[in-house]
């Protein structure tokens, strides 16, 4: 408890008279947009960073929960690829008073449901891609562009974004995936701050052996 008051996912700004910050979860509209608890953006709207969303593609944006994610960062969905096994790459489809049915989905470049993790940070003015999958406890440097899968605690920056290394070693990187720490309720994570935010890895790492 901070202030008297406990976290509530359910609130839009967490910081009392700054309304740059938000909790996405409960602002959201489209269902095609989904987010964990806890998840904000440094900004007062996070549906505008969300382009190319398109129903007829039916693919979805799925966020987990505690992601951190910076001013000016995109979310480009399906919508935006256009049909490559064909001469023309116009999209005569979308534009009125041309003559063109919809392509199948199979002559698009359709690459599914863009999911990122958990505890992830995307860094300011970053881009990610359609259908990349961003695994828990990531980091996204900012200006980054993201068109392939990042594994679970690894950090990758540039355009396109290349993996710089790992976070972690592979034995506490297993832990925390096993431990979900954010799957914890708000009393138990608050326990856990000490813990979450210790920069001593083999006190870490003992102490969540200790706990599964």
């Amino acid at each position: 408890m901070k202030n008297g008051k406990n976290p509530d996912p359910d609130v839009i700004h967490p910081i009392a008279g700054y309304d740059k910050e938000i909790y996405v979860k409960p602002t959201l509209k489209n269902p095609n947009i989904i987010a964990g608890d806890f998840t904000y953006i440094a900004d007062s709207d996070f549906e505008s960073h969300v382009t190319h969303l398109y129903d007829w593609n039916g693919d979805k944006l799925i966020i987990g929960k505690f992601c951190q994610i910076a001013s000016g960062v995109e979310f480009v969905m399906n919508g935006a690829n256009h049909q490559m096994n064909a001469v023309s790459t116009y999209p005569f489809y979308t534009l009125e008073g041309w003559g063109m049915e919809p392509p199948s989905a199979d002559d698009l470049p359709l690459k599914g449901d863009t999911v990122i993790g958990n505890d992830v940070w995307i860094g300011q003015n970053a881009v990610i891609l359609p259908g990349v999958h961003i695994g828990d406890g990531a980091i996204i440097g900012a200006n980054s562009v993201v068109g392939s899968n990042v594994e679970p605690y690894t950090i990758v920056i540039g355009n396109p974004a290349r993996k710089l290394r790992k976070r972690f070693d592979d034995e506490l990187i297993e832990l925390l995936l096993r431990f979900r720490w954010w799957d914890k309720s708000i009393d138990e994570i608050n326990a856990l701050i000490p813990l979450l935010t210790c920069s001593d890895i083999e006190r870490v790492k003992k102490e969540i052996k200790a706990k599964l």
